[in-house]
């Protein structure tokens, strides 16, 4: 049995880096033991039946560090200094010092950058350089390993792959359902916000559908919900999920997904669920265009309300989702990063 160290943004409440975990935890050989680095040890620990230590103790990751064989950057954007310029300095530090105690490193599933700051992109590189291997899960990250001349694997994001199960009470809700998955950033300014809400509520009003308001990160996303909630009293609900693997099942009973969260229109996806994207991040804007989405970036959101709902209603509508053959594809891909790790511990 070999002692792994599984490293990313976990225990911190965002539903796309849990699903990130649990597709980790699905994915890895039977020969290895985990040990997640986790935000919130005790949910982490009660979640997954997992060893789990304190990511910000520091005595507890050196320790943790030398009783292990290997560690893995599990999954995401972690090397990145838009949403903390410290990212990189945590995440690169980590493996610094994995790579420095003579540990097998394996950068998993990454999304690299955007790395804005010169020290950033030193850091990355120069970490990167010293992995076993490395797997990434978009073109851009690819480009850039590809510019650094390090070797890597490239397989769409982990979550296509991950189990999803049922959520209990979905049916209760009425039908036919649209989920929202909005997160807060300063692109989506309190006047874009007001034409989302009033879009909205005229779509609400042409489709009679429920609307299904999605925090993948409550403490960040829940505030928008409510302000949704609150325009659509009897035709909406806040619904937050813990469970990762529930919080993509969700998708198997809505018609539409109007996301700005990553993982939120892959999940859509899976299920054969419409999707329009809000992007405000490289990674949501090359997955619009891998799978052909529509919809805007948020700096170019039109400013009538009403051309905004009848651009949701038509795709609604008439938009055919992602085809069977199309998901399939992604998700036997998306495997390739489970064969990544079979290679390395099996």
């Amino acid at each position: 049995m070999q002692r792994v160290i599984c490293c990313g943004y976990y225990g911190k409440g965002n539903g796309g880096d849990e699903a990130l975990l649990a597709s980790l935890l699905q994915m890895l050989p039977p020969t290895v033991e985990p040990i997640v680095l986790s935000g919130n040890p005790t949910q982490t620990h009660t979640q997954y039946q997992v060893e789990v230590c304190d990511r910000m103790n520091g005595l507890q990751v050196l320790n943790a560090l030398r009783h292990a064989d290997a560690l893995i950057w599990g999954g995401g954007s972690l090397m990145q200094d838009v949403t903390s310029a410290m990212s990189p300095f945590y995440y690169g530090g980590l493996m610094g010092v994995a790579q420095q105690m003579g540990l097998k490193t394996i950068a998993w599933a990454q999304g690299i950058g955007p790395l804005n700051r010169s020290i950033s992109q030193w850091l990355a590189k120069k970490t990167f350089s010293g992995c076993h291997v490395v797997s990434v899960r978009d073109t851009g990250s690819a480009q850039l390993l590809s510019e650094w001349k390090i070797p890597f694997t490239l397989a769409p994001d982990p979550v296509w792959a991950l189990d999803s199960r049922p959520v209990p009470g979905l049916w209760d809700f009425p039908a036919p359902r649209v989920a929202l998955t909005l997160r807060p950033h300063p692109q989506l300014t309190p006047e874009r916000l007001s034409l989302i809400i009033r879009a909205l509520v005229s779509f609400q009003k042409a489709t009679q559908t429920f609307i299904l308001l999605i925090p993948f990160q409550p403490v960040q996303d829940l505030a928008i919900a409510q302000v949704i909630h609150q325009a659509l009293p009897q035709n909406s609900q806040v619904l937050i999920l813990d469970d990762p693997r529930q919080l993509k099942g969700v998708f198997q009973g809505v018609e539409l997904v109007i996301g700005m969260r990553f993982h939120s229109l892959i999940m859509a996806a899976t299920a054969e669920c419409r999707c329009l994207a809000l992007s405000y991040d490289p990674k949501v804007s090359r997955l619009m265009e891998e799978l052909e989405l529509p919809g805007w970036e948020i700096d170019q959101l039109p400013d009538d309300a009403n051309f905004i709902s009848k651009t949701w209603i038509d795709c609604y509508a008439n938009q055919d989702p992602l085809s069977k053959g199309k998901i399939e594809f992604f998700v036997d891909r998306a495997k390739v990063h489970q064969e990544l790790l079979d290679s390395q511990f099996s």
